[in-house]
């Protein structure tokens, strides 16, 4: 079956009401602003990638200093906050919302990208985490319970002792603005290296292309609705690059 494209806001609309199944329970998405991009974490597509355990120490042993508020209090703490600055972790970021990953998948500024298709990924997380676990189905575990996230935990992966385990779909507290702004939700990879997209039966995801002499177009339909940098990221740094824009 031929991959459906995007290439307005109305194609989207139209894809989503046909392929959606509620019954599948929620939907999360991703965009890639390149379309030969795999599912994977950032750790994960590290050729020679280090000790999980030195980035932690590494980014730890500054980051103390910095940092005044909401100080992490676990192994997924440190991550979220490692994420949120850019250091490899073995998360994925997804979001509640087709618009928010749209709009990554669109990445007008990024000269690399600009000329490649683009890719929109849609995500069933129960059936990803039926495809990848053992445990209850139907669920999407907080990362804060023990008997589905224990194993995943930088300590315990450091270790090496668990094998076979895939990525899973899990609930983070939304303690960030930019979090909560992106409607984020994460998946977390494991020792054993599949992209999401090659778990299982595959039934779990569905991608759609965004063509590359469309991504301009679907930019400016995204800004008609409101939805520009400053939304996804609520940051000082937006508001001045939005200025910085409007004098040009």
């Amino acid at each position: 079956m031929p991959i459906k494209e995007i290439g307005t806001l109305a194609d989207l609309l139209t894809h989503l009401k046909a392929d959606v199944n509620p019954s599948l329970g929620p939907i999360w998405f991703r965009g890639h602003s390149d379309f030969s991009w795999e599912l994977s974490s950032t750790f994960d597509r590290l050729k020679k990638p280090p000790a999980e355990i030195y980035l932690l120490n590494k980014f730890r042993q500054n980051a103390n200093l910095l940092l005044t508020t909401q100080i992490p209090k676990n192994d997924f703490d440190w991550l979220f906050l490692m994420q949120h600055y850019g250091v490899p972790t073995r998360l994925l970021d997804w979001t509640e919302s087709p618009l928010v990953a749209l709009f990554f998948a669109i990445e007008v500024e990024n000269k690399k990208t600009i000329k490649k298709d683009g890719a929109l990924w849609l995500l069933y997380p129960y059936l990803l985490n039926n495809n990848s676990t053992t445990n209850e189905k139907d669920y999407i575990p907080a990362f804060e319970e023990e008997d589905y996230l224990g194993s995943y935990t930088i300590e315990k992966y450091s270790k090496g002792k668990d094998k076979g385990i895939q990525s899973i779909a899990a609930i983070a507290t939304r303690n960030n603005p930019r979090i909560q702004a992106q409607l984020g939700t994460f998946t977390i990879s494991h020792r054993e290296k599949k992209s999401i997209e090659e778990i299982g039966d595959k039934k779990h995801v569905v991608k759609y292309k965004i063509p590359s002499n469309a991504k301009v177009a679907l930019h400016a339909e995204l800004e008609l609705l409101g939805l520009n940098k400053f939304q996804l990221f609520p940051e000082l740094s937006s508001i001045g690059e939005i200025i910085k824009k409007e004098l040009k």
